[in-house]
């Protein structure tokens, strides 16, 4: 089994790697690290959980430590694009830490806080820059940018940049890069847009992909409530009496739900705070770091979180809702069962919800099991009914096989 030590990484990155108390690199890493540091692009898929950040971040320090370069005035020489602020300020975290004592300097570009004050860092010239599409185009399209330093290019969580709609943004960044650079790209499944993209962007690309089994997934305890709507609430508070939940974190489908739900555990003397679009950075900040030290024991997100929050310690996840996009319930669960942790997920579902929670168990390979102890369990039939004409399709079908086999 090849440790970190195997791979030709900074020293001062490996003990960064020491302190963290990491000792094995995950899949998704040991296929990373040698294309990456040999400057080969990269594609990779890969849910959230698997230590995809590490996997790119810690060959590019180690890369661009190797050569020092003076960074002309209004240039990078690595650009990291994410879908969210949290996720931006998360990889950010990452280079910081294991970039510390590598005299390489690294910014974020976020929406949501002041474009002067990003304007004048970038005026300096920058090793790395982390940034969300939407404000990056704003400041490229005003001439703040100039690529032409660009070594490294990295599309993080590419399908989400597309479900968020800010892949028009991310095309019309890559117009703007006409030097030859390393690319890689990284998501967790591959819609057709991206597959184009991927032709396009990258030249010769390493395949890796860190399968579903490598993920946290089954580290999680996965329980389904069959639960009428209006007995949510009550379900909620059920669970909460439990002296095993240390930290939750619950998903809802909208920005309106989600603060709802936030006013009802106040309004039961729970700790809770939430996060969504409608909320300024500095807010969300705020309630993710107060989340992160234990000062709020809930925070309720809508999905813009699913794949931004790193906090090792989450014991539980609810999903109040399920999401619109059943691929995000990886997302969603993941926040749990991390660094080595065990976790529990909790699925509230309604009846409409059955087809979905079909697709989900498809998506994971695994049936989510009904938790017998819930309480106001409604007991409808985890059966999906079939239409007048899904009935006479299927028959006709079965007819066919069977005259087949007669024949």
């Amino acid at each position: 089994m090849s440790s970190f030590e195997s791979y030709n990484l900074n020293p001062s990155i490996l003990a960064k790697i020491t302190e963290r108390g990491y000792t094995q690199p995950t899949p998704i890493q040991k296929l990373c690290f040698e294309p990456i540091l040999n400057k080969k692009d990269v594609l990779g898929i890969a849910q959230t959980g698997t230590g995809k950040t590490a996997a790119f971040a810690l060959p590019i320090l180690t890369n661009l430590a190797k050569q020092k370069v003076i960074v002309k005035p209004g240039h990078v020489r690595c650009l990291i694009l994410t879908p969210t602020r949290e996720l931006a300020d998360q990889v950010e975290n990452n280079i910081e830490f294991y970039g510390m004592g590598l005299e390489l300097s690294s910014k974020i570009v976020i929406g949501g806080v002041s474009k002067r004050l990003q304007v004048e860092a970038l005026g300096n010239g920058i090793d790395i820059l982390v940034a969300t599409p939407g404000r990056l185009l704003d400041i490229v399209r005003e001439g703040h940018i100039d690529f032409s330093q660009l070594e490294t290019l990295v599309l993080d969580e590419a399908d989400a940049m597309l479900d968020l709609g800010f892949f028009h943004d991310v095309k019309w960044i890559i117009s703007f890069i006409k030097v030859k650079k390393q690319t890689l790209l990284f998501s967790a499944t591959m819609p057709e847009e991206i597959s184009s993209l991927v032709k396009k962007l990258l030249i010769d690309p390493v395949k890796v992909q860190a399968s579903v089994e490598s993920t946290t997934v089954d580290d999680i305890d996965q329980k389904l409530y069959l639960i009428k709507k209006v007995n949510k609430p009550a379900a909620l508070m059920h669970i909460l009496e439990n002296d095993d939940v240390k930290s939750m974190l619950i998903f809802s489908k909208t920005k309106m739900g989600a603060d709802q739900i936030t006013d009802f555990l106040k309004e039961e003397s729970i700790v809770a705070d939430a996060i969504h679009s409608d909320r300024s950075q500095g807010t969300r900040d705020k309630a993710i770091n107060a989340f992160r030290n234990g000062e709020i024991k809930v925070l309720v997100a809508t999905d813009i979180a699913a794949r931004g929050i790193d906090i090792d310690k989450v014991s539980h996840v609810i999903n109040w809702n399920l999401p619109e996009d059943p691929r995000n319930y990886v997302h969603r669960v993941g926040r749990t069962a991390r660094a080595g942790n065990k976790g529990i997920a909790i699925t509230f579902c309604v009846e409409n919800d059955i087809p979905v929670i079909k697709t989900i168990e498809k998506i994971i390979d695994r049936k989510i099991a009904i938790d017998p102890d819930q309480p106001f369990h409604v007991g409808f039939p985890m059966v999906i009914k079939l239409s007048k004409r899904e009935k006479l399709l299927k028959a006709k079908i079965k007819k066919k096989k069977n005259n087949k086999k007669s024949n």
